[in-house]
């Protein structure tokens, strides 16, 4: 009987506790990762992925498995989650250059810039938004990288083109040359620091971005043949033409002719365990640290990626692999009450920015897109309002709930895939009469109103949807000009 009072002594003291931590704003540990797709552990997309410490921290916080981005591109994704707008509310659909940035610091608040003007120390390093933007009205400091020249080992790997951008190759150089051995060194420093004010710690993992280069024992960790995705050869034949003009097909027939998908393969593996090892490194610091029992962990990629699926490579489309993401959230102030799980209803990146203004108690601008998914975090039980909606260029949208993907493009094609029958979505069911009251139920989460495209800084070649052909025919127009000049 003294045992079982002890223990409900316990019990309760454990749950005051961790009441009284939560009335603290807590630290926000935000793990940004660019272009890695379910090729982890945690989400069982490749059967021979090493990801030790993503999977630990799938399995004490919350695992969104069914997670998408709002646009499979990075700066059009992280123009929607930093500003907290949908592409089709902002009109950012496409890349933009950096001079983008300004104008939209005039008309939004960026997620640091709100933070940091509520009382909070924000810290950077790597890539957060898109291209490595050092402004003082959002960042307390960031970091400043070393760019130092990488060596490879000789005889292996592959290279395309001159330029080393696509480099599928085992680098040499010490730890400490890579610049996301960097960053996470930076996030660590931070960690180990005293701090009088609430934090907000951004560590931008650029790896397994282009070019697919990481240290040789990660790909000596690999075996010599990786298993390629499950693929048709037929899978285009019920995909609409603009569909079909997403395809890399000439990248993807590249590699096939060359004989070297396993070596773009085997890279991007190798890359996405460099970038486990990285992020292993800063939640064993958060761990030790004097923050590790006040801080909110927010883990995600900006965006998917096809390694050979529907024939093609790289994102920019808006089929599975190339929007579904890693996310996950672990709240340590609840952990000894909270026991990790797995949410598989659909989740869009674009509700990373009220969950953590939610979570730092922070009200939002009104006009900020998304649903807080604090009390998903704390009940998985409960589900959100709509489903995901994803935009690859004006007119072109992706509807995903848990069981199937609705495509419709800015032409009127359409897809639909049943993904409990069809997971890599190979059987377009758009024309199945049996699905037409699905389709309409899907289609009615579409845009009502979408905005136009924002051509400020506008990146020509990124265009899609609507608006490709014109900026086709500028860009042509303009090289016509250089060409006579």
């Amino acid at each position: 009987m003294k045992i079982k009072f002890n223990m409900i002594c316990l019990l309760i003291i454990m749950s005051v506790s961790s009441l009284f931590a939560q009335d603290k704003q807590p630290n926000i540990l935000f793990i940004a990762i660019d272009d890695m797709n379910d090729w982890t552990g945690f989400l069982g997309g490749h059967s021979q992925t090493i990801t030790p410490n993503m999977d630990k921290l799938a399995k004490v916080g919350v695992n969104f498995t069914n997670a998408h981005t709002s646009a499979p591109g990075c700066s059009p994704s992280r123009n929607a989650l930093l500003y907290g707008v949908q592409p089709f509310n902002s009109g950012l659909y496409p890349f933009y250059e950096h001079g983008i940035h300004e104008a939209l610091m005039q008309k939004y608040t960026s997620l640091p810039r709100l933070l940091k003007e509520n009382g909070y120390n924000t810290f950077g390093a790597g890539k957060i938004h898109h291209g490595t933007l050092k402004d003082s009205r959002e960042w307390t400091d960031y970091y400043d990288v070393k760019q130092i020249k990488k060596r490879f080992r000789e005889g292996e790997g592959y290279i395309k083109g001159k330029n080393g951008k696509y480099s599928f190759r085992p680098t040499l150089n010490p730890d400490e040359e890579h610049k996301d051995h960097q960053y996470a060194s930076y996030g660590i420093e931070k960690l180990n620091e005293k701090h009088d004010k609430p934090f907000f710690l951004a560590v931008g993992i650029v790896k397994p971005h282009l070019p697919f280069d990481a240290p040789a024992r990660f790909f000596d960790a690999l075996p010599d043949d990786i298993t390629p995705p499950e693929m048709i050869d037929n899978d285009a034949d019920d995909i609409p033409v603009v569909g079909k003009s997403l395809q890399k097909r000439g990248e993807y027939n590249h590699y096939k002719s060359k004989g070297v998908w396993n070596d773009v393969r085997k890279s991007y593996l190798a890359c996405i365990s460099w970038a486990d090892y990285n992020i292993g490194r800063v939640l064993d610091a958060l761990e030790n640290s004097d923050y590790a029992d006040n801080t909110v962990v927010i883990l995600w990629s900006d965006h998917g990626y096809h390694l050979g699926e529907k024939q093609t490579f790289k994102k920019f489309t808006l089929w599975e692999e190339s929007t579904r993401v890693p996310f996950i959230i672990y709240d340590t102030r609840t952990k000894e009450v909270q026991i990790g799980s797995s949410y598989s209803e659909p989740v869009s990146l674009i509700n990373v920015y009220k969950t953590i203004a939610d979570y730092t108690n922070i009200s939002s601008p009104k006009y900020v897109d998304g649903e807080s998914l604090v009390p998903i975090v704390k009940d998985q039980s409960l589900k959100l309002e709509a489903p995901t909606i994803i935009s690859w260029g004006r007119g072109n949208y992706s509807v995903r709930t848990k069981d199937h993907r609705y495509i419709r493009y800015f032409d009127g094609g359409e897809e639909l895939y049943n993904h409990l029958e069809d997971p890599n979505e190979w059987k377009n069911l758009a024309n199945n009469e049996a699905y037409s009251s699905l389709k309409d139920e899907l289609k009615s989460y579409l845009p009502k109103e979408e905005q136009a495209t924002v051509t400020d800084h506008i990146s020509a070649w990124s265009v899609e949807g609507a608006d490709k052909a014109k900026f086709r025919i500028k860009k042509i127009k303009t090289n016509k000009k250089k060409n006579k000049n």
